[in-house]
């Protein structure tokens, strides 16, 4: 089962050129090898602000716009970052839950009465955000409140918030942008910092009812919030919608927390995730930056940053991609953090080229802290983000957040007026200095996710590997070897055997097989019938409608998707008829598919020794089987998607006993970042078949 998805986007515009009138003999003056010598800093006029604080220290900023119909309430929770523990994961239940009903509106009439006024509200861990059409601004502002201050934690809606977060972490276990992400969060700052801990099943699982009602109870307090007010509204009208939807919402003391800055590494560190069914590495150059929100090198590393790794004309991208072709893209960012940020530079490479790779990071890395930067590069950085900060305020939103990051974080009062000015006044060296300052490879960590067997070795040069899980546990790999002389075809009868025998095999005629799972929400029943002459059919539906077909039939395959047949390769053609045999393994001979012991891996927490099967038309499949019971225990094959090779895996468990023969009843498929757990329905083996099902 192969899920993929092609989204394409195209942007086109148009130029007009409006100086040709003018362009005469001046024309031929313009040095155009040159870059435009810039000018002073644009004059932007930031909007104004009002703001106001309730009696239980809500502190509230309106930002009047009379050129939209439209009105925004933005809530932010101004609390320190907490440790969640053997609970991780409560905090973020409970900013979802908020939203899924109060003691006056359930869930569904929550939603019937935010869509009849053609508006939005969301909620989270930090806050809550609702817009609409200002004419509803009293009515909005009542739904925004009820949920602030009513919420009811229905049970229901508590586990299918749970499910769902399961479900994503089930998923996030074969991403290795996922993976790379929690090791890198781990190493940084340990996983006994806010940032450092992940949320795992495990916790996730410990997490109850009550402890979301406790976070709300604890941390969504006014004497702790902002609140911000976009639209066509006065402070007057603004101070009386808030009191008399906020007035009564009563303050408390909120915990404070108070963390050690983690320690960074005396050296440079190689730490390596271990995915042998990776055909890309994800790389990572990360380290810890102490650099707090509206320090004045804030400015300055956004500059640098916009050089280095900012986008598609920074060195970073340019070095990786258009000058050795190993990635897509490779970008760079620095983050400042009233606790701690980081400074990360990342691509996702070609197995073969991730030493390369991580040689010519640290190669720009190190330049741009040896060398000053070009006037040109500069002047395009500083040109680049002016841009982007003057497009910004076209948004009144923008405003809003200006006033609340102001008061949240200090900042002085012109920090934002003043910011282009500031901008523009960075220099070469300054880039060189903060460079200096926030880069430090050598106190940090090189993170790579990928094939171990094909690129531990050649990490090595960059200092000692050390392994981790997905989980950001450091452990020592097993040095597993082959026993001596053990064969690809001995392990594939081993298995055989396991299953139930050659003779048990060989007396199967037909295999019929249904079987269940959900995706996106939704439920899908699988159908799969085989006959020892061969001839297959498959069937995906979903609330009883056929989504996709197949069918061999002799040299008649036939893939159909939503009622459309699909043109197939021969390659195509071959795998559809390999796997729809009884028991695919059994006729490797007589097909001429060769197989290859590959070596000894580790297959959740099991040692399996690995068999790569190569089908004649070129396709292939890596098989792993139990080193003690001989069972497979987990596949792997790769394929050609739009967007670039595509892995899916499945494990195999739950092994029962069918007429002498033994089957897995569940499997759990893994497809690029989709995730699905098969649960095997019913077996029958030797049954009247209707042959009509091979009719197509």
């Amino acid at each position: 089962m192969n899920v993929s998805s092609l989204y394409t986007f195209v942007r086109a515009g148009l130029f007009a050129m409006a100086l040709t009138v003018a362009a005469g003999s001046a024309y031929a003056q313009v040095d155009r090898s040159k870059l435009p010598e810039p000018g002073p800093a644009p004059e932007i006029n930031i909007a104004d602000y009002e703001s106001f604080t309730l009696k239980n220290g809500l502190k509230v900023f309106v930002v009047e716009n009379d050129k939209t119909p439209r009105i925004a309430f933005n809530l932010v929770l101004d609390r320190d970052p907490i440790v969640e523990g053997e609970k991780a994961g409560y905090v973020s239940i409970a900013g979802d839950l908020i939203r899924r009903g109060t003691t006056s509106r359930t869930k569904d009439q929550l939603d019937e009465e935010i869509d009849f006024l053609g508006a939005s509200l969301t909620t989270g861990a930090t806050g809550v955000y609702a817009s609409g059409l200002g004419r509803h601004s009293d009515k909005i502002m009542e739904l925004f409140s009820d949920v602030i201050l009513n919420p009811s934690f229905p049970e229901d809606e508590f586990e299918k918030i749970r499910n769902q977060i399961l479900s994503g972490l089930q998923a996030s276990k074969n991403d290795p942008g996922a993976i790379a992400g929690n090791v890198e969060n781990v190493l940084l700052f340990g996983n006994d910092h806010p940032y450092g801990e992940l949320t795992t099943e495990e916790t996730v699982n410990t997490v109850t009812l009550q402890d979301a009602k406790d976070y709300y109870h604890t941390y969504y307090r006014p004497n702790v919030a902002y609140l911000a007010i976009v639209g066509d509204i006065s402070k007057r009208e603004a101070k009386k919608l808030v009191k008399k939807h906020l007035g009564e919402w009563e303050k408390a003391d909120v915990p404070t927390h108070q963390y050690q800055s983690p320690k960074s590494p005396d050296n440079m560190q190689v730490a390596l995730v271990d995915r042998s069914s990776a055909v890309q590495s994800v790389i990572r150059v990360v380290n810890t930056v102490e650099l707090e929100p509206g320090h004045p090198d804030v400015i300055k590393s956004r500059v640098m940053n916009q050089i280095l790794g900012g986008g598609g004309t920074a060195r970073l991208f340019v070095n990786l991609r258009e000058t050795h072709g190993f990635t897509y893209g490779a970008y760079s960012s620095i983050s400042s953090d009233p606790l701690i940020g980081e400074f990360r530079s990342a691509a996702s490479v070609r197995n073969e080229v991730t030493d390369s790779a991580v040689t010519e990071f640290l190669y720009e890395l190190n330049k741009i802290k040896s060398e000053e930067v070009s006037e040109d590069e500069l002047d395009l950085a500083i040109a680049s983000i002016t841009g982007s900060f003057a497009r910004s305020l076209e948004s009144p939103q923008t405003i809003a957040n200006f006033a609340i990051n102001t008061a949240r974080y200090n900042l002085p009062e012109d920090y934002y007026s003043s910011y282009l000015k500031k901008l523009a006044d960075v220099s070469q060296e300054d880039v060189k200095g903060v460079a200096e300052e926030y880069i430090k490879p050598e106190n940090g960590y090189i993170l790579v996710v990928g094939n171990g067997a094909e690129v531990a070795h050649k990490l090595s040069q960059f200092g000692e590997v050390d392994y981790y899980t997905i989980y950001g546990e450091e452990y020592t790999p097993e040095t597993s070897e082959l026993p001596e002389g053990l064969t690809a075809t001995q392990v594939l009868d081993s298995y055989l055997q396991a299953i139930g025998g050659e003779e048990a095999i060989q007396s199967m005629e037909n295999l019929s097989m249904d079987m269940t799972f959900n995706a996106m929400g939704m439920d899908l029943n699988l159908n799969l019938v085989k006959q020892d002459d061969g001839k297959y059919f498959e069937e995906l539906k979903m609330q009883g409608n056929p989504l996709t077909r197949k069918v061999v039939n002799g040299d008649n395959i036939v893939l159909v998707q939503q009622g459309n047949t699909i043109p197939l390769d021969e390659k195509t053609k071959e795998e559809i008829m390999i796997d729809g045999l009884i028991v695919p393994e059994s006729h490797y001979d007589k097909l001429n598919v060769s197989t290859e012991l590959t070596g000894v891996q580790n297959v959740e927490g099991k040692k399996a020794y690995a068999v790569k099967a190569t089908y004649p038309q070129g396709g292939s499949v890596t098989m792993f089987f139990d080193v003690e019971t001989g069972l497979k225990i987990k596949s792997e094959k790769l394929t050609e998607g739009p967007n670039g090779d595509i892995v899916t895996n499945v494990l195999y468990d739950d092994y029962r006993e069918v007429d002498g023969i033994s089957f897995p009843y569940t499997m759990t498929i893994s497809s690029g970042p989709q995730n699905f757990d098969v649960k095997v329905n019913e077996i029958k083996i030797n049954t009247d078949i209707d042959q009509s099902l091979f009719n197509q």
